[in-house]
């Protein structure tokens, strides 16, 4: 595989650490401020991991669709307009794009999903995520990703954060982040029953986890038609070639 990476923080030294160990090739790192590694080496690309700035998409889809990259997107905090230029960008390319490349919250994701068809009209369903002091964006993009399975018809009302209220619970799902130490990611969905609680919960030890996920993308999306690809496709195709 050849591959450029956009992000020079801890997140894109480790795909580029993990990537140099399988034996791919990295032909550059670079972002919107310093692009010369990546528009030196775009023609001879196969792929372009971006785990970086929202800002860096825009320049970025364009230019995987111009030169035919296939592009691994898992940029959080996306707006309304990005996403509808990834979804662009998958007419002319491969893209995967996903709030989370664990293959642990994919399972979780399906879980929740099907726990909250079966129990939605008589429990309570409330969403936690932990991460670290340095992230930005609250909620978590797979809290977000959560809560669309929770409640994908959106029949309920969503409560961010629950500010000083003077109200009873309505037909709501609780939606709360914590920021602190050097928490990767923690994940939780509580479903509360009048007796009973069902808890289906994630913990991401470190990041290497998001990594083994992306480049397992990167290699799902190389043997791929131009669309807009996700955990879900992926797993989906996974089982079907083990049954």
């Amino acid at each position: 595989m050849k591959a450029l990476i956009i992000g020079t923080g801890k997140m894109g030294q480790l795909i580029a650490k993990t990537l140099k160990d399988q034996g791919h090739d990295v032909l550059g790192m670079g972002d919107v401020l310093n692009p010369s590694e990546i528009m030196g080496n775009i023609d001879q690309a196969e792929v372009i991991f971006d785990f970086s700035h929202p800002d860096n998409v825009n320049w970025i889809a364009p230019l995987a669709a111009e030169h035919q990259v296939a592009l691994v997107e898992g940029t959080t905090a996306l707006s309304t307009d990005q996403k509808i230029l990834l979804s662009e960008t998958a007419k002319a390319v491969p893209v995967f794009f996903t709030a989370n490349y664990s293959l642990g919250i994919a399972v979780l994701k399906k879980l929740t999903s099907i726990a909250s068809k079966i129990l939605k009209d008589q429990w309570d369903i409330e969403i936690l995520e932990k991460h670290h002091n340095q992230k930005a964006d609250a909620p978590s993009g797979t809290a977000l990703m959560l809560l669309e399975a929770a409640d994908p018809d959106h029949e309920f009302d969503h409560v961010f954060g629950r500010n000083p209220q003077s109200k009873k619970r309505g037909k709501e799902i609780g939606v709360s982040a914590m920021r602190g130490g050097t928490i990767p990611g923690y994940h939780e969905v509580d479903f509360e029953g009048s007796e009973e609680s069902l808890s289906l919960s994630h913990n991401a030890n470190n990041r290497q986890i998001f990594v083994n996920g992306a480049i397992n993308a990167a290699n799902y999306l190389l043997n791929q038609k131009p669309g807009l690809y996700d955990m879900d496709q992926m797993v989906e195709s996974a089982l079907n070639k083990a049954v």
